[in-house]
């Protein structure tokens, strides 16, 4: 072995387990750090943050009861344009499935999101028929069905339009639909939208297939004829 080459490898080494102490160090300061926080909480500091969180849990607890009033947490269908309008009004997120009964694809799309709706309370989730709905057909440009608009505050975000944002296959899982979704932020996920579906969920039900992700997926649609007044 050329002698200095090793010297360079044990310097390299010592500077490397040099700046891992020093990073266990840091670590161990704030640790400390916290714990101090801990230990200088009396009896009053604990009951102000007791109170706080409970105050926390009321409110979602609200804001959950006012959701379920107002048809959050089901999959339901519209009678008819004016009750889309309505809907879209009442809440602040909304997602529309505008369907045709005798398209096979339609009936794919209701079961993920019959299964999404009640996983996701902070939105609405409906489906209007197309045939019955000419003039939001027409107003929101709808061609291919099925197609799912994603309606935030009075403004439609973003639309799926068959299946090509999800693979472009009728059996893909509830988990790529769910991504394509929550990528405008319609629902809330756990995890990056931007690092694709979670995989564990794709490739146990999707035989390792992965869904390509188009550019501009994450941007809202800006054209004000999307504006939903009634």
């Amino acid at each position: 072995h050329n002698p200095k080459s090793q010297i360079m490898v044990d310097a390299m080494q010592a500077r490397v387990e040099e700046q891992l102490l020093r990073v266990a160090e840091a670590i161990e300061d704030q640790i400390d750090l916290q714990n101090k926080k801990l230990d200088d909480l009396d009896e009053d500091d604990l009951e102000r943050i007791r109170e706080k969180r409970m105050e926390e849990m009321r409110k979602a607890s609200e804001q959950r009861a006012k959701w379920k009033a107002i048809g959050h947490g089901q999959y339901q269908l519209l009678a008819n344009e004016k009750e889309f309008f309505e809907a879209a009004k009442a809440s602040d997120n909304m997602i529309c499935h505008f369907y045709r009964n005798s398209t096979m694809r339609c009936k794919i799309v209701d079961k993920h999101l019959e299964t999404l709706a009640p996983r996701h309370i902070e939105s609405r989730f409906v489906r209007l028929d197309a045939e019955k709905s000419p003039f939001l057909v027409q107003k929101l440009r709808i061609v291919v069905l099925p197609t799912i608009a994603l309606v935030r505050k009075g403004k439609v975000q973003d639309y799926i339009v068959g299946f090509d944002d999800l693979g472009g296959e009728d059996d893909f899982p509830t988990e790529v639909l769910e991504w394509r979704i929550a990528c405008q932020g319609s629902i809330q996920v756990d995890y990056s939208v931007h690092d694709g579906p979670p995989t564990e969920g794709v490739r146990a039900k999707y035989g390792g297939k992965m869904v390509m992700t188009r550019p501009g997926i994450w941007q809202s649609h800006a054209d004000s004829d999307d504006d939903l007044d009634d």
